[in-house]
C-alpha cells in the first residue's frame, strides 16, 4: 500500500538541480561505505565458502578484479538500499539532508517497479559513462559528463528518471516552528 506524503491537491516545487545534486553526492558517499562492507561481506562468505587457500590463490593470479558474482551482488544491494528508502519514506539519507522527496504525482510513494526503473535508467547511464571512458580515455569527459547532467537535470520540473518512472523529485517546505 502506497504511502500518502500529502493530500492529492496539494502541489510541491520539483527540487532544483542543485539540491539534486547536493544529494547526489551525499548518498554517492554513503554508498561507498555500503559498497565497501558489502564487499567485505562477500568476501568473508566466499572465502568460508571455496576455502582461504583457493581464494589467496585467485587473488595471487588475479583472478578476483573481475567477479561477475560480487557485481551482481553489489547492483543488487545498491538497487535495494535506494529502492527501499524510496518507496517507505521517498528520500534517502542525502535526499533527507537536503530535503527533497521522490513520490507519485497525487502524494504517494513511489513503488518497487518505478524505484527499479529509476535505479535502472541512472545505472545505464553511468555504466555507458564508465564503459566509453575505459574504450576512449580522459576525452570521453566531455561527452559523459554533460550525459550525467542531462540524466538528472530537470526540464519543466522533470529530469529523464523522473520521466522513465513516472514520478517526481520534489522539495521540502521548511517547517516553521510554532509558538
Amino acid at each position: 500500500m502506497p504511502r500518502r506524503f500529502h493530500v492529492a491537491d496539494e502541489l510541491l516545487p520539483p527540487a532544483t538541480f542543485l539540491k539534486r545534486s547536493l544529494a547526489i553526492i551525499y548518498d554517492g558517499l554513503i554508498s561507498i561505505a555500503v559498497l565497501l562492507v558489502t564487499t567485505w561481506l562477500y568476501t568473508m562468505i566466499t572465502g568460508w565458502i571455496t576455502g582461504w587457500d583457493r581464494l589467496a590463490q585467485k587473488a595471487e593470479a588475479g583472478q578476483l578484479s573481475g567477479d561477475p558474482g560480487l557485481t551482481f551482488v553489489l547492483f543488487l544491494v545498491m538497487y535495494l538500499f535506494f529502492a527501499y528508502f524510496w518507496t517507505r519514506i521517498g528520500q534517502t539519507l542525502g535526499m533527507q539532508v537536503w530535503r527533497v522527496r521522490i513520490e507519485n504525482l497525487d502524494g504517494t510513494s513511489v513503488s518497487w517497479s518505478q524505484a527499479l526503473r529509476r535505479y535502472l535508467t541512472a545505472a545505464a547511464v553511468f555504466f555507458l559513462a564508465l564503459l566509453a571512458g575505459y574504450t576512449m580515455g580522459a576525452a570521453t569527459l566531455f561527452l559523459s559528463i554533460p550525459a550525467m547532467i542531462a540524466l538528472f537535470y530537470p526540464i519543466n520540473g522533470l529530469s529523464v528518471t523522473d520521466r522513465l518512472s513516472e514520478s517526481v523529485v520534489v522539495g521540502l517546505p521548511h517547517k516553521t516552528k510554532a509558538g
